[in-house]
């Protein structure tokens, strides 16, 4: 009888203990699905990206980035260029020549018209003047170029400019203010409002 005894106290704890286990398994899920849903997620990934955007039929920009981001599923949509990207740009001033922008990284908030670059980035302009700079700023809204990292400035002529504490710009590059700066460019070549 004691034999008889001790299976079904054995049963009874094997039972006793599924349920424990089942019943914690349930409070798991519960805390898993009570927890706040993850939304900072790319919603669409591009490998090789090759962009190109018109404007009534002529070509604006073109782009390349090995992977590109979109996190479209927040309250301030952006994307991501986290491997680095390459952009031509062309505009009226020199509309066959285009400019040129290379960066390690780059991030586009479309909502803010809010652009940033990083990671030696390099502007160069449709006229050849070339902006070296660790990141930079767009604001499209203000039409506005600025960085506060040394800016190192190379006129196709060779002459060069050094502005240790950044500058700002327009976004034509037609007028631009640089701060601290030291070096050897010639004053015809920069614009009458900047000098």
């Amino acid at each position: 009888m004691n034999f008889l005894y001790g299976i079904k106290l054995n049963n009874i704890a094997f039972l006793l203990g599924l349920a424990i286990f089942f019943v914690s398994c349930e409070e798991d899920l519960a805390d898993v699905n009570s927890a706040e849903k993850k939304v900072n997620f790319p919603s669409q990934i591009i490998y090789d990206a090759k962009i190109v955007q018109r404007d009534s039929g002529m070509v604006k920009m073109r782009a390349t980035a090995p992977l590109i981001e979109k996190f479209e599923l927040i309250d301030t949509p952006y994307v991501v260029a986290r491997k680095g990207i390459n952009i031509e740009y062309f505009d009226k001033k020199n509309p066959g020549k285009p400019g040129k922008i290379t960066a390690k990284f780059a991030k586009m908030t479309e909502m803010k018209k809010f652009y940033e670059a990083r990671g030696n980035v390099k502007v160069v302009t449709s006229e050849g003047q070339m902006f070296a700079m660790q990141s930079v700023f767009w604001d499209q809204g203000k039409k506005e170029i600025y960085t506060s990292d040394t800016v190192f400035v190379t006129d196709k002529d060779g002459s060069t400019l050094v502005a240790a504490n950044g500058m700002r710009a327009k976004d034509d590059f037609s007028e631009y203010t640089f701060f601290n700066n030291s070096g050897d460019i010639n004053a015809k070549k920069i614009p009458e409002k900047s000098r």
